[in-house]
């Protein structure tokens, strides 16, 4: 192959300061890549877009399809457009900066973490705006985070807090830096719910942790935050209730400390997020509808799953199940059939998805190839690197044969693959998307 440089899916909207993934040096390093292309960039792998099936990979590899993520990313887009409510998409799920940009290119507003460690990385990713979706009380992260802000104005960051103790962290490790901490610290006060995560429970609380927030020149509270997940991830009339109100207490937190002039005056506008990736259709409706503050609300949705999405969890409870596509397929080869009706796969623990479901074969590829094939059998359990298919003994699964999984909640599919092939239609490789995890 040649190492021509071909304008590559990645490129159309690249992100700044970050290894692009056609830069990548193909080794040992990225599990089910070819040992024959062991020292090749990926811009050369990919040159000549060979079919997943004659490139060479080791089995078990994980895919993802170029056209499904990219549908993905525009239906939620303008979703959101037409409903006047901004997206912060979750980029834990995929941490894949070419995944970010698209977004971005969308018109996503911000990008979502959960971690000051994800912070980072979306910050050398050249990501200008972050959430992050969770309570800050690392001392070290925090003046890390004041001296980024400080060297570039138009980086911004939001975080939550749930605590006076959480407040006070923060205010003495802005206030404890040699030059001051420049720009005050953008905080959302979380809401949650008993039983459930983070958040404050109570309106007591919510007062407390305003009043705290209001107290400290460093830290400047401009809106309100919360997680619906708790009340359930069905259908079912209750959890959409449930839900629905849970947004509504979002709001009329905001409202009541508009009211108590809790709200940092200096804020062009407030910020109302919620989550959303199970119940879109109903965040959105409640987070759309007018807030009635001293200034403008950004209502802000979350969602992260549905770039990739599944055909497992969300598939089964996404209120925009029918309009996203899955995205990803683990290949992986039959070892073995050694009752009648059990078949041994070369995929397991450590390359799937299992928390919320098992994987799904659906396809079946011939050792003396031809074309792909239904498969109608289903993964009874996964050991590290086996599935147990249970399986008519009639059926057609012979040893070596490929077999495509479906899987089910992406967010623990991505975390096991660091590098993975970007497919088109046809299954030839056109891109690879680098996460990091």
């Amino acid at each position: 192959m040649s190492d021509r440089r071909v304008p590559r899916w990645q490129d159309e909207h690249s992100l700044v300061g970050v290894v692009h993934s056609t830069d990548e040096i193909i080794d040992w390093r990225w599990k089910g890549f070819p040992a024959q292309a062991a020292g090749m960039r990926v811009s050369a792998f990919v040159a000549d877009r060979p079919s997943l099936f004659a490139a060479g990979f080791n089995w078990p590899i994980a895919t993802l399809q170029a056209s499904a993520v990219d549908h993905n990313v525009e239906v939620l887009a303008n979703w959101c457009k037409e409903r006047g409510v901004s997206h912060a998409p979750h980029g834990k799920t995929s941490m894949a900066p070419a995944i970010f940009a698209r977004q971005i290119a969308a018109g996503a507003w911000a990008i979502t973490a959960a971690t000051p460690w994800q912070v980072r990385v979306f910050r050398a990713c050249g990501v200008k705006r972050i959430v992050l979706a969770n309570e800050l009380v690392d001392a070290g992260f925090v003046q890390w985070l004041a001296a980024e802000r400080a060297a570039d104005p138009e980086f911004e960051v939001l975080c939550y807090v749930d605590s006076v103790a959480g407040v006070v962290i923060l205010r003495d490790a802005l206030d404890g830096m040699p030059n001051g901490a420049g720009q005050p610290l953008s905080v959302l006060v979380e809401v949650g719910v008993v039983g459930g995560r983070t958040g404050c429970r109570t309106p007591n609380d919510v007062r407390a942790v305003a009043r705290a927030v209001a107290a400290c020149r460093s830290l400047a509270l401009v809106g309100v935050a919360g997680y619906e997940g708790p009340f359930g991830h069905d259908r079912d009339a209750a959890t959409l209730e449930g839900v629905a109100a849970f947004v509504r207490l979002l709001a009329d937190t905001l409202r009541e400390l508009d009211g108590a002039a809790l709200l940092d005056s200096r804020a062009p506008s407030y910020v109302l997020s919620c989550g959303g990736s199970g119940h879109i259709d109903v965040v959105t409706s409640v987070l759309s509808e007018p807030i009635g503050c001293s200034r403008p609300v950004r209502a802000v949705l979350r969602s992260g799953a549905y770039a990739t999405h599944d055909d497992g969890l969300y598939a089964e409870t996404s209120s925009m199940a029918s309009d996203l596509r899955s995205s990803i397929e683990v290949w992986c080869q039959v070892l073995s059939r050694p009752e009648p009706g059990l078949a041994l796969l070369s995929a397991g623990r450590r390359d799937v998805s299992f928390d919320s479901g098992m994987p799904i074969p659906t396809w079946r590829r011939p050792s003396s190839g031809g074309p792909l094939l239904r498969v109608h059998a289903s993964i009874s359990q996964l050991n590290d690197q086996h599935a147990f298919v249970d399986i008519d003994p009639s059926e057609p699964l012979d040893v070596g044969d490929l077999v495509a999984l479906a899987i089910s909640h992406p967010c623990t599919a991505h975390d096991k693959w660091q590098l993975l092939p970007l497919l088109d239609d046809e299954r030839r490789v056109i891109d690879c998307v680098r996460s990091y995890f």
